[in-house]
C-alpha cells in the first residue's frame, strides 16, 4: 500500500549499518562508561530523537532542500560545526566527577546528554543527505504515499538503531563498572569524547554540498 519494496532487505541493511562502529557508538560507550547504564540509554534514546528529525526532513523534502541549496546547507553546517567544536573543548576541559560522587552528577546530567546526543544529529546535514540517499531505494517511484513510506523506513531504522545502542550502552556499562573508580579512566574519557566531537565538528564544517 505504502510503495514499500525489499523490506527484508532494508531491515538487514539497517542492522549492518547500525552496528557497524561509528562516532554514535563511540559516544554511547563513552557515556556509559561515565555514568553508567542510564548515561548510555540517555545518549542512545537522543541519538535516536536526532535521527527522528532528518527522518521527518526526508519524508517533507527538507533534506532534498539542503542538497539544493547551498545557503541553507552552509548555514546548518556552520552552526552544527560550532556546537561540535564548543561541546568537544568543553569535556576536553572539564574536570573527572569522583566515584563517590558519581550518582546526584548522573541525575542532573542526564538531560544533558540527552541533548548533546539529539543535537549532534539533528545539526548534521550529513544525516540528512544519508537519509535522502538510503531512504528512496526501499520506495517504489509510484508510490502512492511517499512521505508516509519514507517515515515508516525511517522510524525502522531508528528502532533497530535505538535496540543496538541500549545493548551497547548495557555492555559498556557493565566492563566499566571498574574503570569508573578511577579519576584518571574517567579524565581519558572525557578526552575521547572530547577530541571526538572537535573531529566530528571539523568533518562537518569540511563537508561540501555535493
Amino acid at each position: 500500500m505504502l510503495g514499500i519494496h525489499e523490506i527484508g532487505l532494508f531491515i538487514l541493511s539497517g542492522v549492518l549499518l547500525n552496528i557497524t562502529p561509528g562516532p554514535d557508538s563511540v559516544y554511547v560507550i563513552g557515556r556509559s562508561m561515565q555514568m553508567g547504564w542510564r548515561g548510555g540509554a540517555a545518549a542512545a534514546l537522543g541519538i535516536s530523537c536526532g535521527c527522528l528529525v532528518h527522518v521527518a526532513g526526508a519524508a517533507i523534502g527538507l533534506s532534498a532542500l539542503l542538497m539544493a541549496s547551498s545557503t541553507a546547507f552552509s548555514i546548518l553546517k556552520l552552526v552544527g560545526a560550532a556546537y561540535l567544536v564548543v561541546t568537544g573543548l568543553q569535556m576536553l576541559l572539564s574536570r573527572p566527577v569522583p566515584a563517590s560522587a558519581i550518582d546526584e552528577p548522573v541525575r542532573s546530567s542526564l538531560r544533558r546528554v540527552f541533548l548533546q546526543g539529539v543535537f549532534t544529529n539533528a545539526l548534521n546535514p550529513k544525516v540528512a543527505l544519508f537519509f535522502l540517499a538510503f531512504l528512496p531505494q526501499f520506495v517504489a517511484a509510484d508510490a502512492p504515499h511517499k512521505p508516509l513510506a519514507f517515515l515508516t523506513l525511517g522510524l525502522i531504522f531508528i528502532f533497530t538503531g535505538t535496540l543496538w545502542c541500549l545493548v551497547l550502552a548495557a555492555f559498556a556499562a557493565k566492563a566499566a563498572h571498574r574503570l569508573r573508580q578511577s579519576e584518571g579512566a574517567i579524565a581519558w574519557v572525557n578526552r575521547a569524547l572530547g577530541g571526538l566531537f572537535i573531529y566530528l565538528g571539523i568533518r562537518v564544517a569540511m563537508l561540501e554540498t555535493r
